[in-house]
């Protein structure tokens, strides 16, 4: 731990910012945009300027889950919507035969003009300044943040710091027996920043990922290969957004073979994974093309597909085929695969290790228990995936913010939000592989539709100073139309008998044997909102995205919602009551020994948290409120014997 002599805080008083963030991926752009227009003088630290926003992996965001997590960045006021919407290749809306809560947007994305549109949107955020240098150690005052050191010799002064270190911290590149210290795009690691994270008491473990090979396109046999194409109706990830590209560039499919995988498993002796030169544990949702092979030898073959990286070049992704095999391995099995018997290779396929902090390590603000003023944000969490690592940086620098300005954190809910069920997630029961955002991670998923993130979110954004008033507009029209629409259609009544019976029949719906109301009508699965407001002689309004689809959404699963919403109001009056944060479990002997010890490395700050802990059973957390009601029970002479008894 360093601390700042005299001469240290006289220097370079002019380069003194509230926040500094280290590291420009997709969580540290969206932290330092969050915080500088929250009024801060922020710092932007990169080991790279060229690589601000760099899409390392594959050139697409969103799916189910993640789709959801990037309209709530959205209705946060972030900035990943807007520039994905600025640079879609080909945009889908999955899952459109199953319910609203598991429908989301996946979209391709030209790669480079990201990177482009989020360096111009840091570039021109006027509390903001983006620098290139590596930082090698955090300085602190007691126990507070104090001041970052460079590789370089410059030396900033911060209120607080944020680290969105990605996979760069430590990091090692193999392909097949060859490995070196390297991270994506070439560049040279950081190495003396996880030494001083680890003088301030953190500790750190390692996780492991991979990128499959880009080829080029010219040496790829189209004719051979089934097209996969956008859907022309489907919206952006913006509210602000234009939605769909008048041009969508397709995506293509083929699969792998026996051929295929015999070469592959010919030549385990040479893939690290399974040679023990890599150590950390990978993605479960996202293996290699050897762990499919071992862990679903069952099948003769897999899927891929390759996705353009960019509207103007020549370079493409195959999804579904990452590897850690050698350059000539990787060529010889590419080129059993139908359409890519002639590839050629321009980026090969490497596997990569990378430093992790556990986030159990951090407080639900994102700040790390041991030092006031740090925060995590991104893949140094142990998560993995663009969407996951922005999400958090959007929360880190608002709540670096509060830190600053003393006021409490944002900190959203698992019923308000899928970033709420992340972190949440990470937080109270860490991670034991690198982190994905499923919908089926959300108990309370039917309430987290991607089309109401903005009902859910803008007002708790609004009063934060976080949604600018062009988005704020968007909301209170969507808002307003939602709830007059469903006054109305409760309203507008029907008996059995009348001029209701010929749009039933057309319909192929039975007739009305009671009065009834439009809700009641449209919750008929043959019946659209659409349709009944066509019969009506009514066109809809011109509305924000996703309006008509809501509004139907709330019609349609309006019962099962509310049993969803009180569910949440039945729990939430147990799992909101606060555990102060000195609160001294070794002297809770009625708590098993090990929910004891779990407790007292997380420290929850909720009943609701600690519940969801792994080691901390119902009867614990039972005696846990009794001993929140009762503090005085504590001292009482039976705990001894619980103590006792626990021992033997």
């Amino acid at each position: 731990m360093t601390n700042l002599t005299d001469r240290d805080k006289e220097i370079n008083s002019s380069n003194s910012y509230d926040v500094i963030v280290v590291g420009a991926g997709h969580a540290g752009c969206e932290a330092s945009l969050a915080a500088a227009r929250l009024g801060c003088r922020t710092l932007l630290l990169t080991l790279n300027l060229d690589m601000v926003a760099f899409m390392a992996c594959n050139p697409s965001l969103g799916g189910p889950g993640k789709g959801h997590l990037v309209r709530e960045i959205d209705a946060l006021g972030g900035e990943m919507p807007r520039v994905a919407d600025r640079n879609l290749l080909q945009v889908r809306l999955l899952n459109t035969g199953k319910g609203p809560a598991v429908q989301a947007l996946r979209a391709q994305i030209d790669k480079w003009g990201y990177q482009r549109s989020m360096r111009i949107a840091l570039e021109k955020e006027p509390n903001l300044i983006i620098r290139e240098d590596m930082v090698e150690e955090i300085l602190v005052e007691g126990s507070s943040v104090s001041a970052v050191l460079c590789r370089s010799g410059a030396f900033f002064k911060t209120k607080t710091a944020i680290i969105c270190s990605g996979v760069y911290l430590d990091s090692k590149i193999f392909l097949g027996d060859l490995h070196y210290a390297a991270s994506p795009g070439s560049i040279t690691p950081s190495h003396n920043l996880v030494k001083s994270l680890q003088n301030l008491g953190l500790t750190f473990e390692r996780f492991k990922t991979g990128t499959p090979p880009r080829v080029y396109k010219r040496s790829i046999d189209f004719n051979s290969l089934i097209p996969v194409n956008g859907d022309p109706r489907a919206p952006g990830f913006s509210q602000v957004g234009k939605g769909a590209p008048s041009e969508q560039i397709p995506c293509w499919m083929t699969y792998t073979n026996s051929s295929t995988h015999d070469i592959i498993r010919d030549n385990f002796s040479q893939a690290p994974i399974y040679t023990g030169l890599i150590k950390g544990s990978g993605p479960r949702y996202c293996p290699s093309i050897e762990d499919k092979i071992v862990r679903f030898a069952d099948r003769d073959r897999h899927p891929i597909f390759i996705e353009p990286e960019g509207r103007d070049i020549d370079e493409l992704y195959l999804q579904g085929i990452s590897t850690g095999l050698p350059p000539d391995i990787q060529e010889a099995f590419l080129q059993t695969i139908e359409g890519l018997q002639n590839v050629q290779i321009m980026r090969p396929a490497y596997a990569i290790e990378y430093d992790y902090a556990p986030p159990t390590q951090l407080k639900m603000s994102l700040e790390t228990k041991t030092t006031a003023g740090l925060f995590f944000a991104g893949q140094i969490n142990g998560t993995t995936g663009y969407e996951e690592a922005a999400a958090q940086g959007m929360i880190a620098g608002v709540n670096a913010v509060q830190y600053i300005n003393k006021k409490d954190a944002l900190i959203l809910k698992r019923d308000e939000a899928y970033i709420g069920v992340m972190i949440d997630d990470l937080v109270t029961r860490g991670v034991q592989e690198p982190y994905r955002i499923f919908t089926s991670r959300a108990e309370y998923r039917l309430l987290l539709r991607q089309d109401n993130a903005d009902l859910r979110l803008s007002e708790i954004s609004r009063s934060f100073g976080l949604l600018d008033d062009e988005r704020y507009r968007l909301y209170l029209a969507k808002k307003i139309y939602i709830e007059s629409e469903l006054e109305r259609l409760e309203q507008t009544r029907y008996n059995p008998g009348s001029a209701i019976e010929d749009f039933l029949n057309k319909h192929n719906s039975s007739a009305a044997k009671h009065p009834i109301n439009a809700l009641e009508l449209i919750r008929r699965p043959e019946i659209s909102y659409l349709s009944y407001l066509n019969w009506e002689g009514k066109e809809a309004p011109l509305l924000p995205q996703g309006t008509l689809n809501e509004l139907e959404s709330q019609i349609k699963y309006a019962g099962y919602i509310a049993k969803q919403q009180h569910m949440v109001e039945k729990t939430a009056r147990m799992h909101d009551k606060p555990i102060p944060e000195d609160f001294d479990y070794q002297k809770a002997k009625n708590i098993s020994r090990e929910a004891r010890q779990k407790l007292e490395q997380i420290r929850p700050g909720t009943i609701g948290q600690a519940c969801r802990m792994e080691g901390v059973s119902p009867a614990d957390v039972s005696v846990l409120m009794l001993y929140l009601e009762r503090p005085d029970t504590m001292d009482h002479p039976e705990a001894q014997e619980s103590e006792e008894m626990d021992d033997e």
